[in-house]
């Protein structure tokens, strides 16, 4: 049977610990898991922890971790995707799979074709929700460092503090990504559901991005970033 899996948004360490209310509910009336269940617990440091249930009451959940050990080695290529605002699913999906894929910081960026707009509080919202959609990735997938994920920002904010040795934004009319030479460090620029304007590639491009093809077709605003990391690590990163 798979161990159980969570995040836990506090430092961990050996011995017992009281759990946060979310995943005592989670754990106690959802998954429905008794005093003596073993789990594996994870902070976001790269540690993991294993212990057992000692207590799962109806508020209140103990376990008493009793292993730490090293969680997987994240990739050697640090990612920062810049992914076009889209709507709902769509950025929710570009975000979980970005996270499976290793991407190390995610970046929603606002530009000219953006359906999207975000204020205030919504933003705080929908950043928070992208939060969750990226512990819940990697309680799946089995890292145990969390991307950053940044508050929107407007592409030309982007464009200037993103930092990567080999910047790059999709553009149907490029050279194929292979062509570059392997990079540690890499920014990704992805449009949103109405793509990046000409004028918008032409400014990435003045701000040191290499514009890039993935291959003959177009693809849609949250399949590229899957397929463009994917090719990425295949490259350059962890993908054997």
């Amino acid at each position: 049977m798979r161990l159980s899996r969570f995040f836990i948004d506090q430092p961990l360490a050996l011995g017992q610990h009281a759990l946060p209310e979310a995943q005592a509910h989670y754990i106690g009336r959802v998954l429905r898991l008794a005093v003596g269940d073993t789990v594996q617990l994870f902070d976001g440091s790269g540690q993991e922890f294993r212990g057992e249930l000692i207590e799962v009451g109806k508020k209140v959940v103990r376990v008493e971790l009793r292993e730490q050990f090293a969680g997987l080695a994240e990739s050697p290529l640090r990612i920062h995707l810049g992914q076009g605002l889209s709507r709902g699913e769509r950025m929710d999906w570009a975000i979980q799979k970005a996270c499976e894929l290793g991407a190390t910081e995610i970046t929603p960026i606002i530009s000219e074709r953006c359906e999207v707009r975000l204020k205030d509080e919504r933003a705080d919202k929908r950043l928070a929700h992208w939060r969750q959609v990226a512990i819940s990735a990697c309680e799946q997938c089995g890292r145990s460092v969390l991307p950053l994920i940044h508050p929107p920002v407007a592409l030309a904010d982007w464009l200037q503090q993103a930092e990567a040795v080999l910047k790059l934004v999709l553009h149907p009319v490029a050279e194929p990504l292979a062509s570059h030479a392997r990079p540690a460090s890499l920014a990704f620029l992805i449009g949103p559901e109405g793509g990046l304007s000409d004028a918008e590639v032409e400014q990435a491009k003045a701000a040191g991005y290499h514009a890039a093809r993935l291959g003959p077709r177009v693809l849609r605003t949250e399949t590229a970033p899957v397929v463009a990391l994917s090719v990425a690590q295949q490259l350059w990163g962890d993908f054997l």
